[in-house]
């Protein structure tokens, strides 16, 4: 035996006897069980793929588009000329003091959000159906990288917002400050409603042709053309289990000065929007095991 041999196989056995002083795995591999964990972390280790999620949601949006962002703002727009003049001057519909077409479009603001961050999310997993199938990644990253890159739009149309509030003189109270709640409100809400729609969605196809009319459906049951207060407030809290209920009247409270907003109103809205969105990551934690299979 050469003294290269020697050396090779000297070498071989040091290995082996650090590999026996090594402590052996601790990691088990196991099915769910019946309560799956949620695994929030797993956002944070993969933060860099979610802004690539994030920014390619962007970029797909405005791709080969002509007017690009302004289509953040012509929807909610054009809607608020729409209502001002059906609902502003033919039905005579109170605005609180303030004029219809603001009223209007400060509640159309975070409800285009919505509807938008919404629709995203619950064809998110059909729209990565590739994806999917070819590699692993925290399948949670797609329905909350559509919601997330709906903020830009918001940021779009919230600032010619402000513009009509400095155009019509109106000044914000301090309600102001509890504006990110709201906006949190929001965001939780078509995130926790995705999850839900997205894991459905996957099992049976027939959701994606549901989802637009139950946004239409929530759009009557907000109060966006009209203000919470023809509900009478002994049906203000049953109102109020409609989370974007808390999240139109925060807006104008906060930013129109309207004075009256119910504290019922704003508590079960929060209490609705937080188990829809806990509830909603239990079943998509649940079934995520089965989307490569199916989708």
């Amino acid at each position: 035996m050469t003294l290269k041999d020697q050396e090779i196989r000297q070498n071989w056995i040091d290995r082996d006897q650090e590999a026996e002083n090594t402590e052996p795995w601790d990691i088990i591999i196991s099915p769910s069980k019946r309560w799956v964990p949620l695994n929030l972390h797993e956002l944070r280790d993969h933060h860099e793929l979610l802004y690539f999620l994030i920014w390619r949601n962007i970029k797909v949006r405005y791709k080969q588009t002509v007017l690009g962002g302004a289509w953040a703002i012509i929807q909610p727009f054009f809607t608020m000329i729409v209502f001002s003049i059906f609902f502003g001057r033919l039905a005579g519909i109170s605005s609180e003091g303030v004029p219809y077409p603001i009223f209007a479009y400060t509640a159309l603001v975070p409800w285009t959000f919505f509807a938008s961050a919404l629709s995203q999310a619950s064809n998110s997993l059909l729209e990565h159906e590739r994806m999917i199938t070819k590699i692993y990644f925290p399948r949670l990253l797609l329905p909350v990288s559509a919601v997330l890159s709906g903020l830009l739009d918001f940021a779009i149309s919230f600032s010619i917002l402000i513009c009509m509030i400095i155009w019509y003189g109106l000044t914000p109270t301090m309600g102001l400050l509890f504006l990110p709640l709201f906006i949190l409100t929001a965001t939780l809400t078509a995130l926790g409603v995705g999850l839900w729609l997205s894991a459905l969605n996957v099992q049976y196809r027939d959701v994606r042709y549901v989802i637009p009319f139950l946004v239409q459906f929530w759009l009557f049951v907000t109060p966006i053309a009209y203000s919470s207060n023809l509900v009478p407030e002994k049906w203000q809290a049953l109102y109020g289990l409609n989370p974007m209920t808390g999240v139109v009247e925060g807006f104008r409270w906060a930013l129109l000065g309207i004075s009256y907003v119910s504290i019922e109103l704003v508590l079960a809205s929060l209490l609705t929007m937080f188990v829809v969105l806990i509830s909603g990551l239990y079943y998509f934690r649940r079934m995520e095991e089965t989307f490569a299979d199916v989708v």
